[in-house]
């Protein structure tokens, strides 16, 4: 390959990547070998028609985490397990729970925007689109991300909640992106939190150990710098719901003294999970989602 304007050879990055992509990718940083001020107008071209594309960049950031904290000593009181093997197998020393009568998952998100809001120095009413990722929502509806825009006066949004359980935060992430690079919506926040102390089974060690309780909160808003979320690769593998799921509660077996008795509103994992994540996976998503944004 040569210089688009003299007879230069262009190596540089060439050798990592096909032709095809090379001809493709927005962002070419040390193109070439070329010192000519062909290249660099080549680069530029290349740089000037990226920075025109909007995308969304994390400008604030807020979190919350409950004052109780349960650590792996009240645990070994409440289940058969040991210090040693929650932290072999987990890293986890301890977890925090959300106490008192009537709190729920948006009250953690709540503190979460209040907290996001101060870092960057706005006022709640100029959000205008706030997603909640939960798997614990405060209800079936309304949506939670509603009840915390209520709660925080963001009299200006909408909202939705998510629910795909641990990759929910990532999924809300993007969506709320894409929002942003529409150009319609310049303030969006994605919140993730989850009370998972209300589906969690105290003497079931497999699940107890792993889950607690808390919020984040992102503010997203538009750039043309070449930064935050430049691309991403999301997939989903329903067939691994045998390994983790909880069992009763919703339309295909709705919540009864039958199944209440049977303690089939807990999150169940069976112990096989880990083994069946489907890892080969990620190398590619990887080499895809370079040759997309490199």
């Amino acid at each position: 390959m040569t210089c688009s304007r003299c007879t230069s050879d262009t190596k540089g990055i060439k050798s990592l990547i096909s032709e095809n992509d090379f001809k493709k990718t927005p962002l070419i940083r040390a193109i070439d070998n070329c010192q000519t001020q062909h290249s660099l107008t080549f680069v530029a071209h290349f740089r000037e028609r990226d920075m025109s594309k909007i995308t969304a960049a994390i400008t604030a950031v807020g979190g919350y985490v409950p004052e109780y904290v349960l650590n792996n000593a009240e645990l070994e009181k409440m289940v058969d397990t040991t210090d040693e093997w929650i932290l072999s197998r987990t890293g986890i020393k301890e977890r925090r729970i959300l106490k008192g009568e009537g709190l729920g998952t948006s009250d953690m998100g709540v503190e979460a925007v209040k907290l996001l809001c101060q870092k960057r120095g706005i006022d709640p009413s100029e959000i205008e689109l706030l997603i909640c990722a939960t798997t614990t929502p405060d209800f079936q509806f309304p949506a939670t991300a509603n009840i915390i825009t209520d709660k925080v006066g963001a009299k200006n949004a909408f909202g939705f909640d998510l629910m795909a359980a641990c990759s929910g935060f990532i999924y809300a992430l993007v969506t709320g992106s894409k929002y942003i690079e529409s150009g319609q919506y310049k303030k969006v926040v994605v919140v993730g939190a989850d009370k998972m102390s209300s589906i969690i089974n105290y003497q079931d060690r497999a699940t107890c150990v792993i889950f607690g309780d808390g919020a984040g909160a992102v503010l997203l808003e538009p750039t043309t710098d070449n930064v935050g979320i430049l691309d991403s690769i999301l997939r989903s593998d329903g067939s691994g719901r045998v390994y983790l799921h909880q069992k009763a509660g919703g339309s295909v077996k709705p919540a009864s003294h039958k199944t209440v008795d049977a303690q089939e509103h807990y999150v169940f994992r069976t112990d096989s999970l880990f083994s069946n994540l489907p890892l080969p996976i990620w190398p590619m998503f990887l080499r895809k989602s370079w040759r997309k944004t490199a």
